[in-house]
């Protein structure tokens, strides 16, 4: 990744030894840590902070006012909206001296959004949607789109992120939905249906 190929504003912090890839852009007082890794063709907004160890892939779109600690992985292509946060401590305590990290992993292509928490030690699926303000403590499957707080699944969406609701096929282990706003397939696996129909 270029050190020389992005944009930081120049009330941005981006101290030494981030790695920042190229046409990236950092806006007005984000602060990104040595050793946060930020991909290329990102978008940094306002106020964000990016700590150190944390990695963040390409493409991604980080709203004003977030927060992605130490242990946060990011992947390719995700918007996180405004002022969602993510932790890293599942027992935090101001004067601990032997807390350890707990790791979280956004899947690529997901969402999540405004003022949404994502509690350290989650998985976010691929092209997963999280709704604002809500507050994730559990895995979220692929397309899954959940609410709440504690965000629950009520469905599945396309990569468009509008709702899957027609079946178009099945096989024993999957079924196929067709996105009536664009047209594009999307296959779900049963198990985490079953997990839906639990809930209703």
């Amino acid at each position: 990744m270029s050190q020389s190929k992005y944009f930081a504003h120049p009330t941005a912090v981006v101290e030494d030894g981030a790695k920042i890839g190229e046409n990236t852009r950092i806006w007005h007082f984000a602060h990104i840590r040595s050793g946060a890794i930020v991909g290329s063709g990102c978008n940094i907004g306002k106020d964000v902070y990016i700590d150190s160890g944390a990695v963040v892939g390409d493409r991604v779109k980080i709203q004003n006012g977030v927060s992605i600690y130490r242990g946060v992985v990011i992947e390719d292509d995700v918007f996180i909206g405004p002022y969602a946060v993510f932790t890293n401590d599942k027992y935090p305590r101001a004067f601990s001296t032997d807390w350890q990290v707990v790791p979280t992993r956004i899947r690529k292509g997901a969402s999540i959004g405004a003022n949404a928490t994502i509690v350290c030690g989650v998985t976010i699926g691929e092209y997963a949607m999280v709704a604002a303000g809500s507050v994730v403590t559990k895995d979220v499957p692929p397309h899954g789109l959940v609410v709440g707080n504690p965000a629950r699944l009520i469905g599945f969406v396309c990569y468009c992120g509008r709702p899957l609701k027609d079946r178009i096929a099945e096989t024993n282990e999957e079924v196929v939905f067709k996105c009536s706003h664009c047209g594009r397939e999307v296959s779900i696996r049963k198990e985490f249906l079953r997990i839906l129909e639990r809930k209703k």
